[in-house]
């Protein structure tokens, strides 16, 4: 199949080679595929800006707007491959980075939930006119956007879950938890030797192109220089927040279609690595949780890529657009 490379490739290669010059925690030199847009607005008795892209349709617009929830180790721009084609389908796409993450704000003190991140969401989205979006998230962004489906049951069309993480529970499966601080003493030795690694295991089964060098830089570079220590904060309370507020315990209550895009080589689990042995081989079993959701989960629909990982849509974006594209034309949504 033929993958995307020209461009993107010869940026992953000059990143990689000397690294990004000005590297902070906000990724100020990282450029994004569509114009960033920026939402003042107050939180928790703090002034925040969230970062977003708001893509308007590049054919007929079929009048539904998808939101794309990045993950915990990724970006909005790491949506770049999706984003072109559901314009391209008619979709308005609006693609924000979270508070705490990337180009967002990253308060020094923050109550971090996903209740919080939803809500905010759902604030862009009210001043922006949106209203019944379809949710599409991935990693972290599953959890997410699954919270926002919970929280907020009328104010949506529909739920895509791209390889979320979240499909079992980590602590009631026996994996012992950590503080704040510890997950921020760990988050501190972070670097792009360490990300690559651990994505090359657990995200693509051992596999690797040099275009996926790109993501891994992107997400290096805000461990170092300027606002990093408020990045890797952010990142130690969003370790926490995933860890000690599951979703799927839930699922049963989702109510509206439910489609589960799911790499099924993919073996990510938190805290694997802090888990006993015989706790650590039970866990992150893609191909098995999966289906254990769809059976959990009303209107549920299950399609599996048996040969990709944790980030289907960055390691073959046209077999899985295609997917999602013909997927999406097949719900019922207003």
């Amino acid at each position: 199949m033929q993958r995307r490379r020209g461009a993107l490739f010869a940026v992953a290669i000059v990143l990689i080679a000397g690294g990004s010059a000005h590297a902070d925690g906000m990724l100020t030199d990282f450029s994004y595929p569509h114009p960033m847009k920026q939402h003042a607005f107050t939180s928790q008795g703090q002034a925040l800006v969230m970062a977003y892209m708001d893509v308007p349709p590049s054919a007929t617009a079929n009048g539904k707007t998808a939101i794309l929830f990045h993950g915990k180790n990724f970006c909005g721009a790491t949506w770049e491959g999706v984003i072109t084609p559901l314009a391209a389908a008619g979709y308005r796409v609006v693609v924000p980075d979270q508070i705490g993450f990337c180009k967002s704000t990253k308060p020094a003190t923050y109550q971090m939930s996903f209740h919080q991140l939803a809500a905010n969401t759902r604030a862009l989205l009210a001043s922006l006119g949106v209203t019944r979006p379809i949710l599409i998230g991935h990693s972290m962004g599953g959890m997410l956007a699954t919270r926002y489906a919970l929280s907020f049951p009328d104010d949506k069309a529909a739920l895509v879950l791209v390889n979320p993480i979240g499909l079992e529970d980590w602590s009631a499966k026996g994996v012992p938890g950590r503080t704040v601080d510890e997950l921020l003493e760990a988050e501190r030795k972070t670097d792009a030797a360490r990300i690559k690694a651990y994505q090359q295991k657990t995200y693509y089964d051992g596999r690797w192109r040099p275009e996926f060098d790109r993501w891994v830089e992107m997400l290096a570079s805000t461990y170092r220089g300027t606002d990093s220590e408020l990045a890797i904060l952010s990142q130690a309370r969003a370790s926490d927040m995933i860890f000690t507020q599951p979703v799927v315990h839930e699922f049963t209550r989702l109510a509206v279609p439910v489609v589960l895009l799911i790499g099924e080589r993919d073996t990510t689990a938190i805290g694997k690595d802090r888990a006993p042995p015989e706790v650590a081989a039970k866990l992150g079993h893609y191909a098995e949780l999966a289906r254990e959701a769809e059976s959990r989960i009303p209107n549920a629909r299950l399609v599996t890529f048996p040969e990709l990982g944790h980030a289907p849509h960055i390691e073959e974006p046209d077999a899985f657009n295609t997917v999602l594209l013909e997927t999406l034309a097949g719900l019922s949504t207003p």
